[in-house]
């Protein structure tokens, strides 16, 4: 029987987090409910995760990227709470790292989780760069999955020191793309790859910009599309030519569409 309310979706936040109100927005402007905890909290009460339908790791630097991005937050979850987060993936719902989060999920090993290993067998790495980057990106998607349907194609800013994404051999490589984990591209404003510096603006192999788990319920990329969400967030505004409907809220729609398929939800208020 289908029930009338919107899907929850908890944005977990921890010391250096700086992204969560951003991405909680976002997914209320895309029909969830979201609710926003420091990880303190839920790890005092984790059967939290068993209420919701969704799990968010925003960017930010998460306890200050000691010990490397995403390690300390990272081990939390996967000593505390990974085997709640997996059911909660396994029940439908979605799991969705943004930049810091996207090495968040690396650490815990829920990405890529290819052929259901735990195994670390990709990395963010420093820049190519060698520094800090913070631009415009174009990013398209090359498979369908919870967040986006393959031809997507959507606009936002990068802003990281190492999000350049790596695997531990070629054959690792070939091994996502054959699975279709290889999710979202960064591409030219033309919409071609390879995308050279600065359109890919870390120097990620193949263009990588996000990856998913085998089911496509579990995503991680490194850029921000919760930071285009208004007219006046684009580079273009000021010039006359920002799209009047932004494309950073897409993926957002998408994975409240697939929650509600998947947990039978009827929007709130129908």
């Amino acid at each position: 029987m289908s029930r009338s309310r919107k899907p929850r979706v908890l944005v977990l936040r921890a010391p250096g987090t700086n992204c969560e109100r951003e991405t909680a927005f976002a997914f209320a402007a895309a029909g969830a409910e979201p609710v926003t905890l420091h990880v303190n909290v839920l790890l005092d009460k984790p059967k939290t995760l068993d209420t919701l339908e969704g799990l968010v790791l925003p960017g930010g630097f998460s306890f200050g990227d000691d010990l490397g991005a995403g390690t300390v937050f990272g081990a939390l979850l996967r000593t505390r709470l990974l085997p709640r987060i997996r059911r909660l993936v396994d029940r439908g719902g979605i799991v969705l790292g943004i930049c810091n989060g996207f090495q968040v999920l690396v650490k815990t090993g829920l990405l890529p989780a290819l052929e259901g290993s735990e195994e670390q067998s990709v990395a963010l790495a420093a820049n190519v760069s060698n520094r800090y980057e913070d631009r415009w990106v174009t990013l398209e998607a090359v498979s369908d999955n919870a967040f986006f349907s393959r031809g997507d194609r959507i606009d936002c800013p990068v802003a990281h020191g190492e999000g350049r994404f790596l695997a531990q051999d070629a054959a690792t490589l070939d091994m996502l793309e054959a699975a279709g984990q290889l999710a979202l591209k960064y591409v030219d404003p033309a919409g071609h790859v390879p995308a050279r510096y600065p359109f890919n603006p870390n120097g990620a192999a193949r263009d990588v910009a996000g990856i998913t788990d085998p089911t496509g319920r579990v995503l991680g990329l490194m850029p921000h599309p919760e930071r285009n969400q208004f007219p006046w967030q684009s580079p273009l505004f000021h010039a006359g030519l920002a799209p009047k409907t932004p494309d950073g809220l897409l993926p957002f729609k998408n994975a409240v569409r697939h929650l509600r398929r998947a947990f039978d939800l009827l929007p709130s208020g129908r």
